[in-house]
C-alpha cells in the first residue's frame, strides 16, 4: 500500500477532533441535535484549518444509519466512502476547475434526484469562489430554494469575491486560525502514536512556521521526520526548515540591553553564516520584542493571548523587569523602521548590522511620570546612558583610570617600544579590584588587534602589568568598544589634550585687551588664529 501522508492519515473524521474551531463545532452539533441544519452553509478561513473536514464530517452526520449522540461511527458504508471521497451521495465539486456555467447547468440538473441512499444529499463545492460570475447567477435560484433532500455546503479562502446575493443565501461559519499551542500539542500527539521521539521545543518551531494552520503544520512535520527519522531535535528542525533559531533572538535582546556590541556583531555574523534571510531575522526580532512588551504590561499574570513556550516567557519576563515600558517602547520603533530599511535595502546583511549596533547604543529613557516627580521633588533627573542602568565615573575618577592607562603605556614603551606603541591605539579598561585588565581595540584598529592578541604578546603583557602594579593580573585583548564607555585611548587622549590647550589659548588670545580694541576700532572679527612658526611657513 502506497504511503499516505500524516495530513490524509490524521484528518479530523468526528466533530470533537477537529482542532481550534469549538465556536463551528459547537453550532453544527446543536443543528443536528435540534434538526436545524440549514440548506446552505458557507465555511470561510485560512487554509488547513478545517474547512472540508468539517464539510465532511457534517455530511457524515447527515447520512450515517448508525449515528450516536450525533457523531457517525465512522465504520459504516457511508462513513467509509465519504471519509475517501467517493460517495455517490456526497458530490465534491472543484470551484476552481468547474467554475463555468455549464457546470452548475449539470449540478442543477443532478439536483432533483433523489439519493441513492439516506435522507440527504450534500454538494460540497471546495474553493467557490472561483466560480464566474455567471455560474453564480445560475446557481441562485437552486440555492435559493433546493430540494428538502438536498444540501450544500461552500468553502472559501477567500470570501470578499464570493456575491453577496449568495452570501445572503448562506449560513456563515468563519473558522479560525489555530493557536500555536494547540498545534504544538497535536502534532505531539500524534508523534507519540507515530513512535517519534521529539522535543517539545523543536515541535514548537513546527508549529510557529505552519502559521495556524494544521494541515501545513503536518506537511512539515512528515518533512521533518522524513530528515530527522524517529527522534526530532531543534537544531534539525532549524536545519531542515531554514528558520531562525529562537535561541539567537534570545541572544541578539540580550546583547541589546547590557549594550554589548561584540555579541550583538556576532549575532549579525551568524545570521550570514548560517543563511538566514536578514529580512525574516529582523521581523522575528520585531515580533521577539512585541513580546517583550506584552509581557511586560501583563505583570505577574501569564499572557494568555500570547503563543509562546512556557521557557520562552519566563526568559522574557527576567528581561521586561530589567527595563521599563518607555524602553520597550523606544526599541520596538527603531526595530520598526529597521525591518523598513531592510526591506528596501539592495545589501539587507549590511542594514542588519547597523540596526544592531544603534540597538546596543539606544539610550534610557525616563517616564514623564518619573520626570515629573522629580522635578516637584527637587532632586536631580537621574542619569541614564543605556538600556540598562550602568555605573557612570566620576570626572576624577576617568581621569585618573587615563593617568593610570597612560603611565602603564609609557612603562611599556621603556621595555617594548614596539609594543607601546602598538597599544598607544587601544583603550586599557583596569577591573575596580585590579584583578583584570581588559585591552580594547577599535573595528578600525584590527591590524592591531591581530598583532597584540597572540598569545606570546599577552603573557608579555601579563608579565610587564605584575613589574607596573605589583601583582598577577589576567589580561584579555578584545576587538570593539568597552561597554562601560571608558577612558580614550592614549593617541586619543593626546590629541584631545592637545585640542583643549589651542582652544585655551584662542579663548585667552580674544580676550586680551588690545585685540579686543582692534576689534572694536576695525568693527572686525577674528576669522584664524595663526602661531609665529605657522606664520613663518
Amino acid at each position: 500500500m502506497a504511503y499516505q501522508v500524516l495530513a490524509r492519515k490524521w484528518r479530523s473524521q468526528t466533530f470533537d477532533t477537529l482542532i481550534g474551531q469549538e465556536h463551528v463545532t459547537t453550532t453544527l452539533t446543536n443543528a443536528l441535535k435540534n434538526n436545524r441544519v440549514p440548506h446552505a452553509l458557507l465555511f470561510t478561513g485560512a487554509r488547513g484549518v478545517g474547512k472540508t473536514s468539517a464539510a465532511r464530517i457534517l455530511a457524515k452526520s447527515l447520512r450515517c444509519p448508525n449515528l450516536k449522540d450525533h457523531t457517525p461511527c465512522g465504520k459504516c458504508t457511508d462513513c467509509v466512502e465519504i471519509a475517501e471521497g467517493r460517495s455517490i451521495n456526497v458530490i465534491e465539486i472543484d470551484g476552481a476547475s468547474n467554475n463555468g456555467v455549464e457546470n452548475v447547468r449539470e449540478l442543477r440538473e443532478s439536483v432533483g434526484y433523489m439519493p441513492s441512499t439516506g435522507k440527504f444529499k450534500v454538494y460540497i463545492i471546495d474553493e467557490v469562489h472561483m466560480l464566474s460570475n455567471s455560474a453564480f447567477n445560475a446557481l441562485l435560484k437552486t440555492l435559493e430554494e433546493p430540494p428538502e433532500h438536498v444540501i450544500f455546503i461552500f468553502a472559501t479562502t477567500e470570501v470578499q469575491k464570493i456575491p453577496v446575493t449568495i452570501l445572503s443565501r448562506c449560513q456563515r461559519y468563519d473558522f479560525r486560525r489555530i493557536s500555536i499551542k494547540k498545534v504544538a500539542d497535536h502534532i505531539a500527539s500524534i508523534c507519540a502514536q507515530e513512535g517519534v521521539s521529539a522535543e517539545m521545543q523543536a515541535l514548537w518551531l513546527v508549529a510557529r512556521e505552519s502559521e495556524g494552520s494544521m494541515r501545513d503544520s503536518l506537511s512539515l512535520l512528515d518533512q521533518v521526520i522524513s530528515f530527522c527519522g524517529k527522534k526530532i531535535t531543534h537544531n534539525q528542525v532549524i536545519d531542515v526548515l531554514g528558520l531562525t533559531d529562537r535561541t539567537l533572538l534570545s541572544t541578539t535582546l540580550k546583547a541589546i540591553i547590557t549594550a554589548d556590541v561584540n555579541e550583538a556583531m556576532n549575532v549579525a555574523e551568524k545570521v550570514f553564516k548560517f543563511g538566514y534571510d536578514p529580512k525574516q531575522f529582523a521581523q522575528d526580532l520585531l515580533e521577539h520584542i512585541r513580546s517583550l512588551m506584552v509581557v511586560k504590561v501583563s505583570g505577574n499574570k501569564r499572557p494568555e493571548f500570547l503563543d509562546l513556550p512556557e521557557n520562552e516567557i519566563e526568559e522574557l519576563t527576567k528581561i521586561a523587569n530589567e527595563l521599563s515600558h518607555e524602553d520597550i517602547h523606544f526599541l520596538f520603533d527603531m526595530s520598526l523602521k529597521g525591518v523598513s530599511d531592510i526591506m528596501r535595502a539592495q545589501d539587507p546583511s549590511i542594514v542588519l548590522e547597523m540596526l544592531l549596533l544603534r540597538l546596543t547604543q539606544a539610550p534610557r529613557l525616563s517616564s514623564i511620570e518619573s520626570v515629573v516627580e522629580a522635578l516637584e521633588s527637587g532632586k536631580p533627573l537621574e542619569k541614564k546612558t543605556s538600556i540598562l542602568d550602568k555605573p557612570i565615573a566620576t570626572p576624577l575618577q576617568q581621569e585618573n583610570q587615563i593617568q593610570n592607562q597612560n603611565t602603564f603605556i609609557e612603562s611599556i614603551k621603556k621595555e617594548k617600544p614596539l609594543l607601546g606603541a602598538k597599544l598607544e591605539y587601544a583603550t586599557l579598561e583596569l577591573a575596580t579590584d585590579a584583578s583584570n585588565l581588559t585591552v580594547f581595540f577599535r573595528k578600525e584598529q584590527e591590524f592591531f588587534f591581530t598583532q597584540v592578541s597572540q598569545k606570546e604578546v599577552v603573557a608579555q603583557l601579563v608579565d610587564l602589568a605584575e613589574k607596573y602594579w605589583g601583582k598577577k593580573i589576567a589580561i584579555q585583548v578584545k576587538l570593539g568598544q568597552s561597554i562601560n564607555q571608558g577612558p580614550l585611548s592614549l593617541q586619543e587622549s593626546q590629541a584631545a589634550a592637545k585640542k583643549e590647550a589651542q582652544r585655551e589659548a584662542v579663548e585667552k588670545i580674544e580676550a586680551h585687551p588690545l585685540v579686543k580694541d582692534a576689534k572694536n576700532i576695525l568693527k572686525a572679527k577674528i576669522t584664524s588664529i595663526k602661531t609665529s612658526k605657522e606664520t613663518r611657513e
